[in-house]
């Protein structure tokens, strides 16, 4: 088989191409586009700090006179919190310019895909944990008395994360504004980073309860 390099060169011409034509259309100072950035980067910062200092001290049960409560208190900040950073992306995307390798109906029929499996992936993970077990109640020692494994966590480890950096992807791609896939990618990027912290002290939690279940039975 004879390798073509002017093919593939050619093809690296064009994906620069593409690359210079989808940036030259990015405003990086546009209206609230550094304002969704710092939501972005801010939100999962946020509730992993408040979610470990609530494990180590229990200031928000001491707060709120009750681990669940304490819990809800926290559950109502992040979805505030998620709904400005959605807000300021939307209103952030307004203001972009709309570049016209996006703006096809192939791309914006992907978005809508994204967007759809997205908001699945998202609301029905939500079901199963249900807001306890979403927003962090392992930390206030509300815990899930078995892993669930029904749909979405039987196709995604994350879906929660996954469906968001894909709703995102989604509004983008819908809007033909590559502004927006600058921002998803931060978006994937912190949850990327969250998880590096919330995976193994999570499994840490469980394994501590599951642990003192054993010594209990012994």
């Amino acid at each position: 088989m004879i390798f073509d390099t002017e093919f593939v060169e050619d093809k690296i011409l064009q994906i620069e191409n593409w690359v210079d034509i989808l940036t030259e259309a990015i405003d990086y100072d546009g209206p609230y586009f550094i304002t969704a950035l710092l939501f972005i980067m801010f939100n999962p910062i946020f509730w992993n700090i408040v979610a470990r200092l609530e494990y180590y001290t229990h200031f928000l049960t001491k707060l709120t006179g009750s681990a669940k409560r304490g819990c809800y208190l926290l559950a109502a900040t992040i979805f505030c919190l998620g709904i400005a950073r959605d807000l300021t992306f939307e209103k952030a995307l307004r203001f972009q310019e709309i570049s016209p390798l996006l703006d096809t109906p192939t791309i914006k029929n992907i978005g809508y895909v994204l967007l759809g499996v997205g908001q699945v992936l998202v609301l029905s993970s939500m079901y199963q944990l249900g807001i306890t077990g979403t927003y962090l109640g392992d930390y206030f020692g509300i815990l899930m008395k078995d892993r669930v494994t029904a749909f979405p966590f039987n196709v995604s480890n994350n879906p929660m994360y996954q469906g968001s950096t894909m709703s995102f992807v989604g509004t983008t791609l819908i809007s033909g504004k590559p502004a927006g896939l600058v921002l998803a990618f931060f978006v994937h990027f912190m949850y990327y980073f969250a998880l590096k912290f919330e995976e193994p002290f999570t499994t840490e939690i469980y394994s501590r309860r599951d642990q003192e279940r054993a010594a209990k039975k012994n």
